[in-house]
């Protein structure tokens, strides 16, 4: 057992020393304003060449300190989290795998190196959701595998299309060719990507499904490596997504994501997937700001993201662990009582997703609906942005009312406390970056500070948002034992938002369904109907008639056997004659 605490040690020190430093020189190449280009030849055979290229800027030398930094408290937090698994050391290095090929991607400015990098991601996280082996995971592990199948494809056609260049560092031709019909096309491919690794809609069944995984990888998953890694990608590609319909379409998409996810975590009752959906509602913020063209406040959002949303997951891995693996908000309650400092810093990452003044999320999100408000956009969209922001604070007030307060729900003889010091070290040290990411971040991605003039109802109307969602979140939760649930009277509705526009079910049964009948009648008609009967049944009863009428000839009757050889022997004779 020592040697397996030391191999979760060995990895949290090491990682987490990289971290401190890609940070300290990702300041340096922002205050310097410096951009590294590297290339590294791994082969050279006679005229050809196989060349590696990194790009190091402040932006991927930031991004991968904060993925380096919450993957190392996560896997610190996994040595008390999956203390009775066997196997824990496979856990790490998968965990290990998970984090290098989110570095690949990061780094790479060649799209053969970011698909290698993306593809790494899926296969492992496909290995990761499947992890407790039961057919819930097998389930959920398809469906996000195949899910993010449709990006990989698309990514391989934008590689295709880009032999029409010279090269596939698509960084080169950026700038130069954006206005081109075939850069457009690459576009194209790499925002269908992006659509499917984020989530978005049509795509968004994989993530609420991929919570079957352990709590530690939802932790990591869901802040800063597999669903933000298509946010990345086009903040790397902004400039193809300025002045295009492509951008009004994405818009469009991810408006519309967000508030499909605000409303079903309003409807659910597993705490796992509702944390789920609150990522899906965050990404499709980042999405929509980034499809307006802020790709510096998109990245902004997601490191800050990053930082609550791991503490959330973690939180929640904690509370799950001690309520013995139970997940339904409804048993819980009074937690605050039993776990007072896990319930503080999990209240504090839900009001840093909510965008309390002065934490993380605040900083961010506000900065993001004002220059929402400040920008050129039409009623509809101005309405899904602030109504999805009401809908988040709403469903974190429901969790928290749920959970935290409230009559204690549970079996009386409960084990919950505060014990375990290594989960608890991960969950303090991110809320401290959960106070101060959120300001240390903006003082530095935004070297000249911006003022934005908006009038009073304006400036105020983000804040009326939050407490009219937070009041609503207050009136869903309050419900007792007898409560008759008005919502059931509307259940065709609640049916609907609760499980996500029925997404799911048409992501899986939609798809799967009817080629599978299809299959099912060409089956019947073909392989055990018409093609049975006229090809391999036919024939076997055609020479079965033959072999019967030639056994009639060789049952010893010394009759036929003279006419027989009578017969080979005249037509022997006319043959002769006939040649002669």
């Amino acid at each position: 057992m020592n040697m397996l605490i030391n191999y979760c040690k060995i990895s949290f020190y090491f990682l987490i020393f990289i971290s401190s430093s890609l940070f300290l020189i990702s300041l340096k190449f922002l205050l310097n304003d410096l951009v590294y280009f590297i290339e590294w030849e791994v082969l050279s055979l006679q005229s050809m060449s196989i060349v590696m290229t990194f790009l190091f800027d402040w932006m991927s030398l930031m991004f991968m300190s904060f993925v380096l930094l919450i993957s190392s408290l996560v896997i610190f937090y996994s040595n008390q989290y999956m203390e009775e698994d066997y196997n824990i050391n496979r856990f790490i290095l998968l965990v290990l795998m998970f984090v290098m090929s989110m570095m690949l991607l990061i780094i790479s400015p060649n799209l053969i190196s970011i698909l290698l990098g993306w593809d790494g991601l899926g296969l492992v996280s496909y290995c990761l959701v499947i992890y407790f082996q039961n057919v819930k995971s097998y389930n959920a592990g398809m469906l996000t595998a195949l899910s993010n199948r449709i990006g990989d494809v698309a990514l391989l056609l934008a590689i295709a299309w880009m032999l029409n260049y010279g090269s596939w560092n698509y960084i080169f031709y950026l700038d130069m060719m954006k206005n081109n019909f075939e850069m457009m096309i690459i576009g194209a491919l790499v925002m269908l990507a992006a659509m499917t690794k984020s989530a978005q809609i049509p795509f968004s069944s994989w993530l609420p499904a991929a919570m079957a995984a352990p709590t530690p990888v939802s932790a990591l998953v869901h802040s800063s490596t597999l669903v933000t890694a298509g946010v990345y990608l086009l903040i790397r590609f902004n400039d193809l997504l300025m002045n295009w319909w492509m951008s009004q379409f994405l818009l469009l998409v991810s408006g519309l994501t967000m508030f499909m996810a605000g409303l079903g975590a309003n409807f659910e009752f597993d705490l796992k997937k509702i944390i789920a959906l609150s990522t899906l509602s965050q990404l499709g913020l980042m999405m929509s700001i980034l499809s307006m063209g802020f790709y510096k406040l998109a990245f902004f959002h997601l490191l800050t993201h990053a930082l609550f949303k791991a503490l959330l997951f973690m939180c929640a891995g904690s509370i799950i662990h001690n309520m013995k693996n139970s997940q339904d908000i409804r048993m819980m309650g009074s937690l605050s009582m039993s776990m007072p400092l896990t319930c503080s810093c999990f209240n504090v990452a839900n009001l840093a997703l909510c965008g309390m003044p002065f934490l993380a999320g605040f900083y961010s999100k506000d900065l993001i609906l004002e220059m929402v408000m400040l920008s050129y956009v039409n009623i509809f969209v101005f309405f899904l942005f602030f109504f999805s922001t009401g809908l988040t604070v709403c469903y974190s007030f429901r969790l928290c009312f749920y959970s935290m307060t409230g009559n204690f729900n549970s079996s009386s003889l409960h084990p919950l406390n505060d014990s375990g010091w290594v989960m608890l070290f991960s969950i303090c040290f991110l809320m401290v970056m959960a106070v101060i990411g959120g300001s240390m971040l903006s003082w530095l991605i935004f070297l000249n500070p911006a003022m934005i003039c908006l009038p009073l109802e304006m400036k105020l109307l983000t804040l009326f948002v939050c407490l009219l969602g937070g009041f609503i979140g207050y009136l869903l939760s309050n419900v007792g034992l007898f409560f008759i649930n008005k919502a059931l009277y509307f259940y065709n509705f609640t049916n609907f938002v609760g499980l996500m526009w029925f997404m799911p079910v048409i992501s899986t049964l939609g798809v799967v369904n009817y080629p599978l009948k299809l299959g099912l009648y060409s089956y019947k008609s073909f392989d055990q109907g018409w093609s049975e009967f006229f090809g391999s049944q036919m024939i076997y009863m055609q020479l079965k008639s033959y072999s019967l009428y030639l056994q009639e000839f060789q049952k010893n009757n010394l009759k036929i056997y003279l006419l027989s050889y009578m017969l080979w022997f005249i037509i022997l004779l006319m043959l002769v004659v006939m040649v002669n």
